[in-house]
C-alpha cells in the first residue's frame, strides 16, 4: 500500500488541477444553440425572402411600391409565414441573456429592464413590418395608395423602434459596468452604448425621405446594421464563454 500511495497521491492532484466542468445544465445549452440558429433565420429571410434589408427606397412613388409587392408577392409570404413560426426564437435569445444577466453581482434590475425593453421591440421592431407585409400581398389588385401606407408604416415601423431597444442596451450595459463576477467583459458595454447611439441618430427616419438619415441612408439604417452585427456576433460568443466558465455546483436562479 505504502508502494501504492504516491500514486494515488499524483492522481488526486492531477484531478484537484483539473479546470471544472462546465455546468453541464442541458436547458441552457440548448438555449444557447438556438439563439446562432435563430438570427441566422432571421437574416435569410429578411434579406433573402422578404427583401427588407436592406431596405427598398423611401423617396419612390404608389406605382414603384406596388410593383415592388407584386414581383415580390411569393417570397414575402414564404418568408414571412416562417418569421411567424419561428419568431419565438427572439424570446430564447433574449431569455439567455436574461438568464447570465442576473448570474451578475448587481442583482437582477438589469436584467429585467433588458427583458422588458426587448419584448416590447419586437412588435414594431420584428412583426409589424410582418404584417404590413403580408397585409399588402394578400388581395392582389389593392389601391397603390393603400400599399404605399402599408410600405411606409412597416418599413419606418422597422428602421424607426428606437425607445424599446435604447432602453434594453442601457440596461444591458449598465449591468456589464457594474458587474464584479466578469459575466461579459467591461468592453462589451461600450460596444452596447453604441447601439444606443445608433438608435439615437436613426430618429430622422420619420422626416427624411433621402440621404443618411432616410430609412435605408448609410447612418439610419447601414452604420446601425454593422455596429449591431459586431455586438450581436460578441455577445453570441460570450454567452457561450459564460456557459462554459459557469461552475458545476452554482446553485439554480431564484
Amino acid at each position: 500500500m505504502r508502494v501504492l500511495q504516491p500514486v494515488f497521491d499524483r492522481a488526486a492532484g492531477q484531478d484537484a488541477q483539473r479546470p471544472a466542468k462546465p455546468a453541464g445544465k442541458k436547458d441552457v445549452w440548448l438555449c444557447f444553440a438556438i439563439v446562432p440558429a435563430f438570427y441566422t433565420a432571421f437574416g435569410l429571410i429578411f434579406v433573402l425572402l422578404a427583401r427588407v434589408m436592406p431596405p427598398p427606397r423611401p423617396d419612390t412613388g404608389p406605382e414603384q411600391i406596388a410593383n415592388f409587392f407584386d414581383a415580390h408577392t411569393v417570397t414575402i409570404q414564404i418568408g414571412f409565414a416562417i418569421l411567424l413560426l419561428i419568431v419565438g426564437g427572439a424570446g430564447v435569445s433574449n431569455g439567455i441573456v436574461v438568464y447570465h444577466m442576473k448570474r451578475m453581482s448587481v442583482g437582477s434590475v438589469g436584467a429585467y429592464i433588458y427583458m422588458g425593453g426587448m419584448a416590447v421591440g419586437a412588435l414594431p421592431g420584428c412583426l409589424l413590418v410582418a404584417f404590413c407585409f403580408l397585409v399588402a400581398v394578400y388581395r392582389p389588385g389593392r389601391d397603390p395608395e393603400i400599399l404605399a401606407l402599408l410600405y411606409d408604416l412597416g418599413l419606418l415601423s422597422y428602421v424607426g423602434s428606437l425607445g424599446c431597444f435604447t432602453t434594453a442596451y442601457f440596461g444591458f450595459a449598465l449591468s456589464i459596468f457594474y458587474d464584479r463576477n466578469e459575466i461579459f467583459p467591461k468592453w462589451l458595454g461600450y460596444v452596447t452604448i453604441w447601439q444606443i447611439v445608433t438608435e439615437i441618430l436613426a430618429t430622422p427616419v420619420f422626416i427624411s425621405t433621402a440621404g443618411p438619415f432616410a430609412w435605408n441612408g448609410s447612418i439610419s439604417f447601414w452604420m446601425g446594421t454593422v455596429v449591431f452585427g459586431f455586438w450581436l456576433m460578441c455577445v453570441i460568443t460570450f454567452l457561450r464563454k459564460a456557459g462554459q466558465l459557469q461552475p458545476a455546483d452554482e446553485p439554480p436562479l431564484p
